[in-house]
C-alpha cells in the first residue's frame, strides 16, 4: 500500500484562517469527486469556521473520562475502518487524553499515512519543538504542545497562511477568534503588534529555508548546475589585506537590498602555506562578516580564480565582489589578475563586482596562480638541470667536435630531462639558455650572437620549439597524472563509504577515526543541537582535542544535517577534498540515525517481549490458577458442608487436596514474581562463597522421596553465588526433571568441577528435547511435547537460566547417553585463597577427600 501524503496549512499565531483554509480545500476536494471526511476539526466557536463543516461527512470522536470531564479526541480506528482517501486533521501539535491511542495527534496522523490516507492538518509555528526557546524568549509563554520538525519538514507539501499582524488584531477585536470576554486580555499579551510581527517573521523564515531545501533537492536530482538566482548570495573574496573589510560591508549593503540575501565570505590560500595574509587581520574580518549576518569559510586552492568560482557555483551564488587588484603597473605583465580572470570565467550566471579601496596599486598583489602540481624540490632539481646542465655540457662539448646536430640533440635532452623534473618553466629557461649557447659555441661565426647560414636559423627555432612541446606534455602529464591519483583515493574512499551504507558495519567511532586518517587531521568531531538556539553537544569524537564547543571552534566544519555538524582540527583542508568530506559528514550522521534506531528498535523489541510474556501469561495462568483455586474452593465447601458426615480418611483426603492446591498456587506465583524481577532486571543477586554440597540437598524439599540421586563430592571447590538464587535454580531443575522422567527411575543431581568453574548436572532418564528447541525450551511460557495442563505453565527453566546468568553462571541442556535430558549449571568457582601447609591448595587441613558415598533422597 502506498503511503498517503501530508499538507500541512502553517500559521503564524491562532486565527490566521488555517482551519478555515483547509476545510475550504476539502470542499474543493469534494466538488472534484475526492471521497474526504472531517477525522477531527475543532471549530473553537467561530461561526464562519462552524459553517464551513456543514457538508462534510465528520467521523464520531471517541469520548474519554479523565479526571471527572469528558473529552472527545480522533477515533482513529474509526477512520481506518472508514478509509477515507483524504482525511482532514486539525491542530497537528495536540496532546491527546491519556487513555488514547497515541500520546499525541501527529502519531494518529502517522499511522493514518501509513494506512494510505492523505492527511490535510493545520499547525501554528509557535508549536515546532526547534522553536521553543526563540518563541518563548518572544513571547514569555513556553509551549506545552509541540511536534517534531522533521514531521512537519516530510510533509509533501506545506501552504503558509499569511495575515498582517493589523489585520489579525482587527479579526480579534471583532470576536471572530476568542469570546469577547477574552479578547482584552489576548490582545494586550499574546497579540501584541510585535509578538504577531516576529511570529509572522519566525513562520516566513522557515518557510523561506524549506523551500531553499526544496529548490537544492530538485537541482540535486535533476543535476541542474547552472546557478538559479533565486536568493541572492553574495561571495567575498578576501586575501587576507586591510580592504577586507570595506568589500564585507559593501557586500552587507548589496545583500540588503535583495529579500533574504546572504554574504558568504571566503579566503583561499595557497597549498604549499606560503601567504603573506595577517592571521589577525582575517580573524577581524571573520568577526566582522558573523556580526553582519554572514557567514566566513577558509579553503585551499593553488588557482586561486578557479577556486573561487567552484566555491560561489557550489553555494549557488548570485554575485561576487573582489577589490581592486593591489598589483602595481609592472606586474600585469605575469597575467590579468583574479579579478579580471573571475570576470572573465564567471559567465552569464555570475554577477562579478570589483570594489575600489585605499590600497589600490600599492603593491603585494594576490598570489599569482599556480599551474603545475609537481613537487617543490622536483621544482627545483628542474631548475637546477634547465640552468646548469646547458653550461656543463658546453664546457664538456668544447673539448671535443661532435657536429652541430649532434650538439642541439643532447642539448635538447638538457632540457627534456628539466621537462621531465620540474615542467614548464625550468624547460623553457633550459630551451632559451640551450640556444643562445649553441649560437654562441657552436654556430658559424663562432664566438658571436649572430648566425651566418639561414639553415641554422631554422635549427635553431625547431630545437627551442621541440623544448617547449615537450615541456608542455611533460607538464600536463604530470597534471594528469595527480588528477586520477587523487580521482583515484576519492573513488576508493567513496567505495569504502557505500560497501558500509550496504553492510551496515561502520561505528560512528570508527568512522570518525576513519575521516581523521583520510584527511590526516588531529581530531573528527559530530557535534549536534535540537534547535537553532540550543548549545551544541557531542554525539561522537576521535583523536585528541576535538572541537566540541562550536563547529566555528574547528579548523574545518562542514554541515551533516539540519542542526549536525562534522568538526575537524589540525589543518586547513583544500576546497577540492570538502567533497570528499561532505560524503563523510552525510554518512556520519546516517549512521549516527541508525544507531539511534537501533536502539529505539531495541527498546521496542523489550516491550514487545514484555507485551509478549504478559499476553502468553494471562493465556497460560487462566486456567492453571483456575484448577487449584477450584479445587480448594470445592475441598472447603465439603469440609464446611452440614448435609454429609465426612469420614476422617475423607476429611483427610480433602485436606491434603487443599494443601496440594496450595503448594501449586504458591510455586506458581512465586515463578511469575521471579520471571517478572527478571523482565524488569530488578534481580540483584548477593553473591558470597558457599559450598555447593551445603545448598543443593536444602533445593530437593519440593520433590518426591526417593526419587533424586545426590552425588555431589565435599571436596569440591567453593562457588561464588547467591545461595537463594542457586537453590531456587537447582529446585527448578530438579522438579522439571522429576515431573518428566519415567516412574520408578530417579533422578541423579551430581557436581564436579572443570578448571576455574562448577558443573551442576541434573540428569533425567525422559523422553529427551531434539537439538532444534533445546533453546527453545528455556523461553517463558514454553512446555515441551504434551505436557497436561497441571504441569505448570512453562516458567521453571527461564526462571532457573534467568538466575543462573544474574549470578555470572550458564544453564544448557545437554542429551543424557541413553536416552533422556540432562540440565548443566556453571557456576563460577570462588577464588582459592593460600594453602595451608601440608595441603594442597582449594583443600581445608585435615578435610578427608576421599570421594563420599551417593546419597538417596
Amino acid at each position: 500500500m502506498a503511503r498517503g501524503k501530508l499538507r500541512i496549512y502553517l500559521g503564524a499565531a491562532p486565527g490566521v484562517g488555517k482551519t478555515y483554509a483547509m476545510l475550504a480545500e476539502a470542499h474543493r476536494r469534494i466538488e472534484r469527486g475526492t471521497d474526504c471526511v472531517v477525522a477531527f476539526v475543532e471549530h473553537h466557536g467561530r461561526p464562519r469556521t462552524e459553517v464551513m463543516l456543514h457538508g462534510l461527512e465528520q467521523v464520531p470522536r471517541r469520548r474519554l473520562e479523565y479526571r471527572g470531564a469528558t473529552f472527545g479526541e480522533m477515533d482513529v480506528d474509526a477512520v481506518l475502518r472508514r478509509a477515507p482517501a483524504v482525511a482532514l486533521v486539525d491542530e497537528l501539535a495536540h496532546t491527546n487524553v491519556p487513555g488514547s491511542r497515541n500520546a499525541k495527534r501527529w502519531q494518529d496522523v502517522a499511522e493514518l499515512l501509513a494506512a494510505g490516507i492523505d492527511v490535510v492538518s493545520t499547525v501554528n509555528i509557535q508549536h515546532l519543538e526547534s522553536l521553543g526557546d526563540v518563541v518563548e524568549s518572544i513571547t514569555g509563554v513556553r509551549q506545552r504542545e509541540t511536534v517534531p520538525d522533521e514531521v512537519v519538514r516530510r510533509a509533501d507539501q506545506i501552504e503558509l497562511v499569511d495575515m498582517s499582524p493589523q489585520a489579525l488584531r482587527r479579526r480579534m477585536a471583532h470576536g471572530n477568534i476568542y469570546q469577547p470576554d477574552k479578547v482584552d486580555a489576548a490582545l494586550s499579551n499574546y497579540f501584541r503588534p510585535g509578538n504577531l510581527t516576529a511570529l509572522r517573521e519566525l513562520a516566513l523564515l522557515w518557510v523561506a529555508d524549506r523551500v531553499d531545501e526544496y529548490l537544492n533537492e530538485y537541482r540535486s536530482e535533476h543535476r541542474v548546475s547552472k546557478i538559479w538566482g533565486s536568493r541572492e548570495r553574495i561571495v567575498v573574496g578576501l586575501t587576507g589585506g586591510p580592504e577586507g573589510r570595506t568589500l564585507i560591508r559593501r557586500a552587507a549593503r548589496l545583500a540588503e537590498k535583495g529579500a533574504g540575501g546572504e554574504v558568504m565570505a571566503v579566503y583561499i590560500a595557497r597549498s604549499d602555506g606560503l601567504t603573506s595574509a595577517s592571521p589577525k587581520e582575517l580573524a577581524v574580518q571573520r568577526t566582522l562578516v558573523e556580526d553582519l549576518g554572514g557567514t566566513f569559510h577558509h579553503v585551499v586552492g593553488d588557482d586561486i580564480p578557479a577556486a573561487l568560482l567552484d566555491f560561489a557555483r557550489g553555494v549557488n551564488a548570485t554575485q561576487i565582489v573582489l577589490g581592486s587588484s593591489r598589483r602595481k603597473a609592472w606586474q600585469y605583465v605575469f597575467g590579468p589578475g583574479v579579478g579580471a580572470t573571475v570576470a572573465r570565467e564567471s559567465g552569464p550566471d555570475l554577477d562579478v563586482h570589483i570594489v575600489t579601496h585605499e590600497e589600490v596599486a600599492k603593491g603585494r598583489g594576490l598570489p599569482v596562480a599556480r599551474g603545475g602540481r609537481l613537487g617543490r624540490a622536483r621544482i627545483l632539481w628542474g631548475w637546477a638541470v634547465g640552468l646548469a646542465g646547458p653550461a656543463v655540457l658546453a664546457l664538456l662539448l668544447n673539448t671535443v667536435d661532435l657536429g652541430l646536430a649532434n650538439d642541439m640533440l643532447l642539448f635538447l635532452a638538457v632540457t627534456v630531462a628539466a621537462a621531465l623534473l620540474g615542467g614548464l618553466p625550468p624547460a623553457l629557461a633550459s630551451a632559451a639558455f640551450g640556444s643562445l649557447l649553441l649560437n654562441y659555441f657552436y654556430t658559424p661565426p663562432l664566438h658571436r650572437l649572430t648566425i651566418a647560414d639561414p639553415k641554422n636559423i631554422v635549427a635553431i627555432a625547431i630545437f627551442f620549439g621541440v623544448g617547449m612541446s615537450v615541456a608542455s606534455v611533460v607538464d600536463l602529464a604530470a597534471r594528469r597524472t595527480h588528477q586520477a591519483a587523487r580521482l583515484r583515493a576519492e573513488s576508493e574512499i567513496l567505495s569504502f563509504l557505500a560497501g558500509n551504507v550496504l553492510r551496515g558495519e561502520t561505528s560512528l567511532e570508527e568512522l570518525l577515526e576513519r575521516v581523521r586518517e583520510t584527511f590526516a587531521m588531529e581530531s573528527a568531531a559530530l557535534l549536534e543541537r535540537e534547535s537553532d538556539v540550543a548549545p551544541w553537544t557531542c554525539a561522537g569524537r576521535a583523536g585528541f582535542g576535538p572541537a566540541l564547543e562550536r563547529p566555528e571552534d574547528a579548523d574545518v566544519d562542514v554541515p551533516a544535517g539540519d542542526h549536525m555538524a562534522l568538526a575537524l582540527t589540525g589543518r586547513v583542508l583544500p576546497a577540492a577534498d570538502r567533497r570528499v568530506l561532505a560524503a563523510f559528514a552525510a554518512q556520519a550522521a546516517v549512521v549516527l540515525d541508525r544507531r539511534r534506531l537501533q536502539e529505539e528498535a531495541d527498546r521496542a523489541r523489550t516491550l514487545a517481549e514484555g507485551n509478549r510474556i504478559r499476553t502468553a501469561l494471562l493465556a497460560a495462568v487462566s486456567h492453571d490458577l483456575r484448577t487449584p483455586l477450584a479445587g480448594i474452593k470445592a475441598a472447603v465447601s465439603s469440609l464446611r458442608s452440614d448435609d454429609v458426615a465426612w469420614s476422617e480418611e475423607d476429611q483427610a483426603e480433602l485436606l491434603e487436596g487443599i494443601e496440594e492446591g496450595a503448594d501449586r498456587l504458591d510455586h506458581l506465583v512465586g515463578n511469575l514474581l521471579d520471571m517478572s524481577r527478571l523482565q524488569t532486571g530488578t534481580v540483584t543477586p548477593l553473591i558470597r562463597e558457599i559450598d555447593v554440597d551445603e545448598v543443593v540437598p536444602m533445593a530437593l524439599g519440593g520433590v518426591p522421596e526417593d526419587s533424586v540421586e545426590l552425588d555431589v563430592p565435599e571436596t569440591l571447590p567453593m562457588v561464588a553465588v547467591d545461595p537463594g538464587l542457586l537453590e531456587r535454580s537447582v529446585a527448578n531443575l530438579v522438579e522439571n526433571a522429576v515431573k518428566y522422567s519415567p516412574r520408578g527411575r530417579r533422578v541423579l543431581v551430581s557436581a564436579s568441577a572443570i578448571a576455574d568453574r562448577v558443573e551442576v548436572r541434573v540428569v533425567d532418564r525422559g523422553p529427551g528435547v531434539p537439538d532444534e528447541a533445546k533453546d527453545r525450551i528455556f523461553e517463558p511460557f514454553q512446555r515441551y511435547g504434551d505436557a497436561p495442563r497441571g504441569a505448570g505453565v512453562g516458567l521453571g527453566l527461564a526462571v532457573a537460566r534467568g538466575f543462573a546468568e544474574a549470578m555470572g553462571g550458564t544453564l544448557d541442556a545437554e542429551d543424557t547417553p541413553g536416552g533422556g535430558l540432562t540440565m548443566v549449571l556453571s557456576l563460577r568457582a570462588a577464588p582459592a585463597g593460600p594453602a595451608l601447609p601440608g595441603t594442597d591448595a582449594g583443600v581445608d587441613a585435615g578435610t578427608d577427600i576421599a570421594e563420599p558415598e551417593r546419597q538417596v533422597l
